[in-house]
């Protein structure tokens, strides 16, 4: 069974649509205000921030039941979510509190509390190898790192303004969405200097590579639309990430997710409460789910069936 799971924020629910008939299997209700969404590894579990009701629902994706809520007492508008499969641990930024949460996916047990001592801790998003992630910090501008062996937030560098989407290339390269400037910079894991800046659409608000890195995509929040940005593009003889394609698609475009294995791309249009489905063959809208109200976080999910 493939799932698509979206996350519909006025509506204050969880969707599982079946991405074979298109249609909405279970709607579980949560807290106010989900947000952002990740899977555990073994793929048993899917983590749900609900932001405004400072909670954090845990579902099974086997009973599609909601089967435990975490609450802490400085959650406050918790939010990104990423997950390191090597550490069976799960990351928890806080906006409001400006915390970072290291949690155990198993127990669900919060093991660390972090302060980043920045301003709007936004989102979180892991290294190719799981060693550091990130965290952008949309009131102050930069990044925060958190290095998962040393367990500690060991740096913070600047970058555009109000970054929010974040993606890491396949060699560490770092792809900053910067929602204020309508720019993707690009920044090296080493020296965390500045190698390109790339003019998007209007508010950029997420980034993700597919599966293989051939494409990263953009989705621009206020001109209702996706960047299509290859980071290996080859001109002149030089090679550098160039957008090749904006493509439209419904209203408020936000989350974005990949099938596993490559063939579509799935983005969440929050005012026109559908998902558009892009054929990565083509880079074309094929067609569009309809959802609850207001989708934003989104995730996509194959179930083995014996």
């Amino acid at each position: 069974m493939n799932y698509l799971i979206v996350l519909n924020k006025d509506e204050d629910t969880v969707s599982y649509i079946d991405l074979n008939t298109h249609q909405t299997v279970k709607k579980i209700a949560t807290d106010y205000n989900p947000h952002e969404v990740v899977i555990s590894p073994d793929k048993k579990k899917t983590f749900v921030t609900c932001s405004l009701g400072n909670s954090l629902y845990v579902i099974s994706n086997e009973s599609l039941e909601v089967i435990d809520v975490i609450k802490h007492e400085d959650f406050n508008f918790p939010h990104g979510l990423a997950v390191s499969k090597k550490l069976n641990e799960l990351y928890l930024a806080s906006t409001r509190s400006n915390k970072f949460y290291v949690l155990d996916i198993d127990s669900h047990e919060i093991k660390r509390v972090l302060d980043t001592y920045q301003d709007m801790s936004h989102m979180v998003t892991m290294s190719p190898y799981e060693k550091l992630a990130y965290v952008p910090n949309i009131g102050s501008n930069n990044i925060s790192i958190y290095h998962t062996e040393e367990e500690k937030i060991i740096n913070h560098f600047p970058v555009g303004n109000g970054p929010e989407g974040l993606a890491i290339y396949k060699n560490g390269d770092i792809y900053s969405a910067n929602q204020d400037d309508n720019t993707v910079t690009v920044y090296d894991p080493a020296t965390l200097k500045e190698k390109h800046k790339l003019r998007v659409g209007i508010l950029p608000i997420r980034a993700m590579f597919s599966p293989d890195y051939k494409y990263l995509f953009v989705p621009n929040r206020e001109s209702h639309d996706v960047s299509i940005i290859v980071p290996d593009y080859v001109f002149c003889g030089k090679t550098r990430p160039y957008e090749i394609k904006r493509l439209p698609l419904g209203r408020w475009s936000g989350g974005v997710i990949f099938s596993d294995d490559g063939k579509f791309a799935y983005v969440a249009n929050n005012k026109t409460n559908d998902v558009s489905v892009i054929s990565m063959d083509d880079l074309e809208v094929i067609y569009k789910i309809k959802t609850g109200i207001h989708p934003d976080g989104i995730a996509y999910l194959k179930m083995d069936t014996e």
